[in-house]
C-alpha cells in the first residue's frame, strides 16, 4: 500500500492489534536526511510506542536497532530504548525494517528502509515464519542494551563476563556456551574488549584490566 493515510492507517491497525509478542527490526535514524513530514513521523513512532506498551503487559518485545543509529538520534530516542533493557539488542546493521505482530502479521517497507515511502503487509503463515526466523538468528548474534552507558574508562556491563571467562583461560567454544552466546558474537565482543584496553594481545588484556581496576 502506497500513500500517507494509507500506511498510517495500516501502522495504526497493526499498533491496536498486538496482544502477544512484537518483533522488529528497526533503525530511528533511517528518516534522518529525508524530506519527510514531521506529523507522520510523530504518528509512526506513536503507533510502534503504543505496541510496544501494549505487548510489554502481555507478552514479549523483541526490538533490533543497528549499533551506529544510538550516535544519532536524540538522548530522548536513546532514553526510551534504555527502557527497553532486556528487550532491545544492537546489531552492527540491520536487514531491512520490519515490525511483527503475533506471528501473523508482517508489515515491511516497500523500500525497505522507510514506510513513508509505502508499505508491504505480508499475512502468509510460511513467510512470516520465516521473517520470524531470521529475526531470531539476528537477536542472538546481538548485543543486549543498558540502561545507560557505561562512564568513560569503565569496563562496559556486557563485557565483563567476557573478560572473566578470558581471565578463566576459557576457550572460545566453553565460554561462548556458557554465556550462552553464538561464537560469533564471542568473538566480537572479545575484539570489542581488546579495544577498549587498547591492546590486541588477549594475555597483556589481563595486566591491563587489572590494571584500571576492572579485575
Amino acid at each position: 500500500m502506497r500513500g500517507t493515510r494509507q500506511v498510517c492507517a495500516a501502522l495504526a491497525a497493526l499498533a491496536e492489534s498486538a496482544r502477544r509478542e512484537l518483533l522488529t527490526f528497526d533503525d530511528p535514524a533511517a528518516c534522518l536526511g529525508h524530506s519527510i513530514p514531521q506529523p507522520f513521523l510523530e504518528l509512526a513512532g506513536a503507533c510502534v510506542r503504543t505496541a510496544t506498551e501494549r505487548v510489554e503487559r502481555v507478552g514479549t518485545v523483541r526490538q533490533i536497532v543497528p549499533r551506529h543509529a544510538l550516535d544519532r538520534v536524540t538522548a530522548a530516542d536513546v532514553a526510551a530504548a534504555g527502557r527497553l533493557t532486556g528487550r532491545t539488542r544492537l546489531t552492527e546493521s540491520i536487514p531491512f525494517k520490519m515490525i511483527i505482530v503475533d506471528r501473523t502479521v508482517a508489515a515491511i517497507p516497500l523500500d525497505l528502509e522507510l514506510l513513508y515511502n509505502g508499505l508491504l503487509l505480508i499475512r502468509d503463515p510460511v513467510i512470516v515464519q520465516a521473517l520470524v526466523r531470521a529475526h531470531r538468528a539476528w537477536w542472538e548474534a546481538g548485543d543486549e542494551v543498558t540502561a545507560s552507558p557505561a562512564p568513560p574508562g569503565s569496563l562496559p556491563p556486557h563485557l565483563r563476563p567476557v573478560l572473566e571467562a578470558l581471565l578463566a583461560g576459557l576457550t572460545d567454544e566453553t565460554a561462548a556456551a556458557r554465556l550462552g552466546i553464538s561464537g560469533r558474537t564471542y568473538s566480537r565482543r572479545v575484539g570489542e574488549l581488546l579495544a577498549a584496553l587498547g591492546t590486541t594481545s588477549r594475555f597483556r588484556a589481563g595486566a591491563e584490566a587489572a590494571r584500571r581496576g576492572w579485575v
